[in-house]
């Protein structure tokens, strides 16, 4: 039997790691998130780390030797090609990280979370894409209050991404997180 392999993504903020959540709980689902992966990836000590390191000095780095992710933010969320060129180092990563795995699971469903699945380009991963949407006035404000960002900061993080519109387009099944939790997780009930 085929593995099923939902591709969970949405914008930033639009409620993601709520339906994961959930996935995981009511239904036991294992949950393979690239935001884990990612943060494994830029480990101390890992020649992903090193490389960013080189590229933008060791002010990039907390005294503990961890990424200063808030720095590194600065930069890639205000500059496309340092962006593109973070993002090249760590997606192949994940992407390996993903393979394996879901080769190693026994499960039949899984979930990856993947934010960024349309543009790191893995949609190649999985056999159905859910895409989590809310309103931008939404996403704004839950990733403001949430990340205790700046309008302005908030919004070059939605815009780092592409549209909700698009992943929409792209999507099997679309959750919308406009309303209430009951309403969003009827959703996924009906959706699953």
């Amino acid at each position: 039997m085929t593995k099923r392999i939902i591709g969970l993504t949405g914008g930033i903020a639009t409620g993601k790691t709520t339906v994961a959540n959930y996935l995981a709980n009511a239904y036991n689902l294992p949950i393979l998130d690239a935001d884990i992966y990612a943060r494994e990836a830029v480990s101390v000590g890992s020649a992903i780390l090193q490389e960013i390191a080189q590229r933008y000095g060791e002010e990039i780095l907390l005294p503990d030797g961890n990424l200063n992710r808030q720095k590194l933010g600065e930069i890639i969320f205000n500059n496309q090609e340092e962006r593109i060129w973070v993002e090249g180092l760590i997606h192949p990563d994940v992407g390996d990280r993903f393979l394996k795995e879901i080769a190693l699971s026994p499960a039949q469903t899984l979930v990856l979370v993947v934010p960024l699945l349309f543009e790191a380009q893995m949609t190649d991963l999985v056999t159905e894409i859910w895409v989590v949407s809310c309103s931008e006035q939404l996403q704004l404000q839950r990733l403001m209050q949430r990340n205790h960002l700046t309008l302005e900061q908030a919004q070059a993080r939605i815009t780092s991404q592409i549209s909700i519109a698009e992943k929409v387009a792209h999507a099997d099944v679309v959750l919308d997180n406009s309303s209430t939790l009951e309403v969003l997780l009827k959703q996924v009930d009906a959706a699953l």
